[in-house]
């Protein structure tokens, strides 16, 4: 039987036209673009990149083409894939899972209690991973490009320039889900969709303000975005440290970013000892009921996510301080040092399948767990990401640094996006029980996975490198000829330009050690 759902407002044929309308810039900048270089083999850099930049032809290439740059950290956009794929994954599972009309619910509960489930269970953590890469990234483009009065006299660009980068893709997906995925089909489990529209149509304003992890977090426009919250969150925040950072004094550096971790530890810790949340709730376990107050007051929470953040500034620093030094560690430390990282993370990851199981009672390790276990593994990511960028990551630096990962790098934050609609979208249009197991799970994995890409290079193409260029133009950065993938804007006077990563406005614009994190959960 099929579920009626009454939504508010009707779409209407206004929407329509607008995506009509951009079908048709696309088609006549794509027309000229190729008239221009395949046809009269013009050269790229004497034409109008404002005509061109709705191009599918040059946007393309622009995504796949890669220079490498000095002081490159290539073992991120590998970090960052791999990081995509968990979310993904995990979310694919609790989605499954979570459906109305599975085949065989008893199987599921015997499933994520299992230790085979682990790898499922603790996915949650690797959002942790996201928050650690952005305050990596945030330190280590800013240091030694500009001074602390420059940082606060320009502090508007700062917040501009970050803002108009997460914009149009985040924009994009609410505009998609308030108008168009409803739309895509009906069936019996087509409700929840509904439902994430009509949340849309009702709060998209607080999703583009940043604050729906506190000001509706329990019906919130696209859901998984309380991570975006909460970086903008921690990026507004970070000039006070940021400042002290930059001011080229390495002890006033150290007190700052020291103070900076410190207090965020001393808070958090404070706060899941007084509220005494279960550390299995942030699990896909079954001890579910009072996961709607975990969700807001602890998982969605500025001050109990903070930490890895503020680890990520410190290792941004220390990646700053080593810049184009050549690192002699022995070999003893640095084995050492790996198997601190590897057993750490081990541990954090493990932890989940003691804390899921349905007999476990122990505040005491719960209380610790939420306060200290996801710094545990920043701090692991974050070492993983030192020893690559000197020379001692051995085969994982190779598999991470490959660029393989570049392209799934750029599109990190379009699926990132665009996945979680996606899979309710998929899930929606089943109109027989669902029967749950692992296999029939990897597959909807790999189907969620094949989409999200396709997905994330359409809306990159169509959306982020057309708008990418636009704010460059009419930030002052100018629209005639240039070259294919021009540089990024300035947000400081007198910079040169390997600008700031946060501050750039495309993943295709921005040197790919500059790309500042702006993903995850």
């Amino acid at each position: 039987m099929v579920i009626p759902i009454a939504l508010s407002v009707h779409p209407g044929t206004n929407t329509e036209h607008k995506f009509t309308l951009l079908g048709i810039v696309i088609v006549l900048s794509t027309a000229y673009d190729l008239r221009l270089q395949i046809f009269l083999k013009k050269d790229p850099k004497t034409t109008n990149k404002l005509l061109l930049s709705y191009s599918v032809y040059t946007n393309t290439i622009r995504l796949v083409t890669y220079k490498p740059s000095p002081g490159a950290l290539e073992c991120v956009d590998g970090i960052r894939a791999f990081a995509m794929m968990w979310v993904i994954i995990g979310h694919t599972f609790v989605n499954l899972m979570s459906v109305n009309m599975l085949h065989n619910p008893s199987d599921v509960k015997k499933f994520v209690i299992s230790f085979w489930s682990l790898w499922i269970s603790s996915a949650p953590i690797t959002v942790d991973t996201f928050f650690a890469l952005s305050g990596l990234l945030l330190v280590y483009s800013t240091a030694g490009k500009v001074t602390g009065l420059k940082l606060i006299k320009n502090l508007h660009l700062f917040y501009l320039n970050r803002y108009l980068r997460l914009f149009p893709l985040l924009a994009a997906c609410i505009l998609l889900q308030a108008s168009l995925f409803h739309r895509v089909s009906d069936g019996p489990m087509w409700e929840e969709v509904a439902i994430q529209t009509e949340r849309c149509r009702k709060y998209w304003w607080s999703t583009l303000l940043y604050i729906q992890n506190y000001y509706n977090p329990t019906s919130m426009c696209l859901p998984h975005t309380w991570y975006l919250a909460i970086d903008w969150q921690l990026f507004l925040i970070s000039p006070i440290i940021l400042f002290w950072v930059v001011s080229s004094k390495k002890t006033t550096a150290w007190i700052a970013l020291s103070a900076g971790l410190l207090v965020s530890l001393t808070g958090a810790s404070i706060y899941n000892f007084t509220v005494g949340f279960k550390s299995s709730l942030g699990a896909l376990g079954p001890q579910r009921e009072n996961q709607p107050d975990y969700l807001s007051y602890y998982y969605m929470n500025t001050l109990t996510r903070a930490p890895p953040f503020f680890v990520g500034m410190i290792f941004g620093y220390i990646l700053h301080l080593q810049r184009g030094k050549k690192l002699v560690m022995s070999k003893a430390l640095v084995t050492l040092l790996w198997l601190l990282a590897i057993i750490l993370s081990s541990a954090v990851i493990y932890s989940h399948y003691i804390v899921i199981q349905e007999d476990w009672e122990n505040h005491i390790v719960d209380d610790i767990l939420n306060s200290y276990m996801r710094s545990v593994w920043a701090l692991s990511v974050c070492w993983m990401i030192f020893a690559c960028v000197h020379g001692y990551g051995g085969p994982i630096n190779w598999i991470l640094s490959h660029p393989m990962w570049k392209i799934l790098g750029r599109l990190s934050y379009a699926m990132y996006l665009f996945h979680y609609p996606l899979i309710f979208v998929v899930n929606g249009t089943s109109v027989v029980s669902l029967y749950f197991s692992t296999e029939v799970s990897v597959q909807r994995f790999l189907a969620d996975f094949v989409i999200a890409v396709l997905a994330a290079y359409l809306i990159t193409l169509f959306v982020d490198a057309p708008s990418s260029v636009l704010i460059k133009h009419f930030l002052g950065g100018g629209g005639g000829g240039g070259e294919r993938r021009p540089e990024p804007v300035k947000p400081w006077n007198g910079t040169d330009n390997q600008t700031v990563a946060n501050k750039s406005n495309s993943n295709l614009e921005a040197p790919d050690h500059e790309i500042i994190n702006k993903v995850d959960l």
